[in-house]
């Protein structure tokens, strides 16, 4: 039975007021819109495997991934793998990262990371999330990234633009990040959950800033409950949209 053949709820039970059900074709019509407005939503982190993949997103905390993808081809070029990493040099690894801030902490992290992947898994990096989030550095965000992209198991990344969007869309209240994977995963196949995220954050990214979203450009204006937090106008909107990274 499909979706718009299942019967309606009992009654309001969501943030909106709404069916379930009610949220859940607007939640996906959301989506097809969404991804129809951004056909090249992808993960916007440079990498050639789930190695590389694991690193970025560690560096991606509290930066941009301009800024990762500016320094991961010289840190994969002296270190291309976790045996590597593991018997990395502390200040050759800080000297290079540097510009992704933090670089002290995050060195620590890189280092823990590529010993725990060589003495607990062979220097692979595992396909499996109960394992990611076992190694120093990972919790169930950079877990998901690395499936749903190195391994094509379908994951939603909760990212702060991912968290911001589903509550401004009325998908959900939650502010825990499992929380919110939990909530939003229900109102979806599991095959879309990957293409979802990176569809979310590009909007956000883009489009649904956190301080002055961009309401009269937005391609769901008239779906979302909270049209009207930002720019109404189309023309003062447009300005508001930033565009994607060159690659």
């Amino acid at each position: 039975m499909s979706v718009d053949d299942q019967p309606a709820g009992p009654g309001p039970q969501t943030p909106t007021g709404e069916s379930p059900l009610a949220l859940t074709r607007r939640a996906r019509k959301m989506y097809r819109l969404l991804h129809e407005h951004y056909p090249d939503a992808r993960c916007e982190l440079d990498f050639e495997d789930a190695y590389q993949l694991l690193v970025a997103t560690v560096l991606s905390a509290q930066t941009t991934d301009v800024r990762v993808n500016g320094v991961t081809p010289t840190l994969f070029a002296r270190y291309p793998d976790a045996h590597a990493l593991a018997a990395a040099d502390r200040t050759e690894v800080e000297t290079i990262i540097q510009p992704t801030g933090f670089f002290r902490a995050k060195t620590e992290s890189l280092l823990k990371l590529g010993a725990g992947l060589v003495e607990r898994f062979g220097g692979q990096v595992p396909g499996r999330l109960a394992d990611l989030v076992t190694l120093p550095g990972v919790g169930r965000k950079t877990a998901n990234v690395v499936l749903g992209n190195a391994f094509d198991v379908p994951g939603i990344t909760v990212d702060t633009h991912l968290g911001r969007l589903v509550r401004r869309f009325g998908w959900t209240q939650e502010t825990d990040p499992v929380a919110v994977e939990h909530a939003v995963g229900a109102l979806f196949p599991r095959r879309d959950w990957t293409m979802l995220s990176h569809v979310l954050i590009f909007h956000g990214r883009r489009t649904c800033h956190s301080r002055k979203p961009a309401c009269g450009a937005c391609p769901v204006a008239r779906l979302c409950p909270a049209y009207g937090e930002g720019e109404t106008d189309p023309v003062a909107a447009a300005r508001l949209v930033r565009p994607g990274p060159r690659r």
